[in-house]
């Protein structure tokens, strides 16, 4: 069953330079059916969905490790094996020297005319990563930006308007 946001909801959560959650907020909690006690010191990836492409987690972590902010759309799976879909935007967390000291990632409601455009596109994504790789998925998500003659944060952004 697919679980919808509503429109005015914030997902927050934030990790641990390892990707350990050391917060959620009562959203978070709701949509991915744990409770706080399930959630906190567990991989983020603990809600990762078996339909999301590997290669936009690649691109996700090689920005956000730059200190680079990335927003995303991205398919969570629920304790329960549901499912929803959620517009995010990662950032790094920083100490006052600039160090790296954990993630910080916002979630909201995906426009659904942008998710005309990323399911299937994430599913040809999966079926080339099947085939050939992070990289053979990495390539279809190249060629549809060149395509189209824009960045991904062009593509991304534009279409969530």
């Amino acid at each position: 069953m697919v679980i919808e946001m509503k429109p005015d909801d914030f997902i927050v959560s934030k990790t641990d330079t390892k990707g350990r959650i050391t917060y959620t907020n009562k959203i978070f909690m709701k949509m991915a059916e744990y409770s706080e006690a399930e959630l906190l010191g567990k991989p983020h990836n603990i809600i990762r969905h078996e339909d999301m492409p590997r290669a936009v987690f690649k691109l996700l972590w090689e920005r956000i490790e730059k200190k680079e902010e990335i927003f995303a759309f991205v398919i969570n799976k629920t304790k329960n094996g549901n499912s929803y879909w959620v517009y995010a935007n990662v950032t790094a967390s920083l100490d006052v020297k600039g160090n790296i000291i954990g993630y910080y990632s916002v979630r909201r409601y995906p426009n659904p005319k942008a998710l005309e455009l990323i399911k299937p596109l994430y599913a040809k994504m999966l079926e080339a990563e099947k085939k050939g790789g992070m990289e053979a998925g990495t390539k279809v998500l190249m060629d549809v930006l060149k395509e189209k003659g824009v960045s991904y944060d062009e593509f991304v952004i534009s279409i969530q308007k």
